[in-house]
């Protein structure tokens, strides 16, 4: 009898060891200084420091309805109802959507690039892969809905993680936004996880996800299967341009074929030649620059009235 309750008591001390352990490392990913974001992005070209600070911004505080601040930064070049939020990847913050919401301002619209929850400047003790962080990307747009009156012309880009809230969002009864660009988003985040751990962990996922899915509702208080992008689609009827490279071996390709699949209603999907994840921009300048002009001369400004 003490035999039996001694495993017993190892089987259920390993499934916490590694249920603690695997969520930790879900919760609390590792984040890059903000000095490597910009360095590389400088090193690339995107970010010239002298002309973001000649740019006419403006640095708010936006509560989150989880009780902690929103740092973003209200970029107002233009006298313009046309605004962009952008929504930055996992470990990244918000001066890597600088070199997105350079596009758009060259088109015409003003930004605002804000830190995630548990990122920059914003608070917030976990990520949760949009569980949470949809509701926060709510709250911006809320903000400024509240700041520039009704009348908003209104984009959402997301990169990685961010194409994932924003996809979450826009799922929402709410569906605020006029268009979306989802760049490089996983479908279904159990599934990402899944692949992540047999690249990763070497570990078979059919046993470790079902401990994860257990700790993380214990631990951060949200079902897994409820970070699902692709649930979210069928409620999105404003236009979305889904972007992936070809290349990428984090998050696959046919993640964001999958959602273009799914998406009913105006849509357009370009699968970049070169680089790995998060790098169509990065690797195929010109080409993301003109199907971003055919997405919106096409499907968004016709389309709006």
């Amino acid at each position: 009898m003490k035999r039996l309750f001694r495993y017993i008591l190892t089987f259920f001390t390993l499934i916490t060891v590694i249920g603690i352990y695997f969520t930790n490392r879900i919760m609390f990913i590792k984040q890059k200084q903000e000095e490597e974001i910009l360095k590389r992005d400088e090193e690339a070209g995107f970010l010239k420091p002298t002309e973001f600070k000649a740019l006419p911004k403006r640095e708010v505080i936006i509560p989150s309805p989880f009780g902690y601040s929103l740092k973003a930064i209200v970029v107002e070049p233009w006298q313009t109802n046309r605004y962009m939020i952008f929504c930055h990847g996992v470990t990244e913050n918000k001066m890597s959507s600088v070199k997105y919401m350079n596009l758009f301002i060259e088109r015409g619209f003003n930004a605002i690039i804000y830190d995630q929850r548990r990122h920059g400047d914003s608070g917030g003790k976990t990520t949760s892969y949009g569980f949470y962080e949809k509701f926060d990307l709510k709250a911006v747009v809320d903000w400024l809905r509240k700041d520039k009156g009704a009348k908003l012309f209104l984009g959402i880009h997301g990169e990685s993680m961010g194409a994932a809230t924003m996809l979450q969002y826009a799922g929402m009864l709410e569906d605020s936004a006029d268009f979306y660009v989802a760049d490089c988003a996983y479908s279904d985040f159990g599934e990402q996880l899944a692949y992540r751990v047999k690249e990763e962990v070497k570990l078979p996922p059919k046993l470790m996800l079902p401990i994860a899915v257990l700790f993380l509702k214990l631990r951060d208080r949200y079902p897994l299967k409820e970070v699902s992008p692709i649930s979210a689609i069928d409620q999105i009827e404003k236009p979305i341009l889904f972007i992936h490279s070809k290349q990428d071996d984090y998050i696959l390709p046919d993640m964001t074929e999958k959602l273009f699949m799914r998406k009913k209603g105006p849509k357009q999907l370009y699968l970049a030649e070169h680089g790995v994840h998060a790098r169509s921009l990065t690797e195929n300048r010109e080409e993301y620059a003109q199907v971003l002009d055919d997405f919106l001369q096409n499907l968004v400004y016709n389309n709006h009235h």
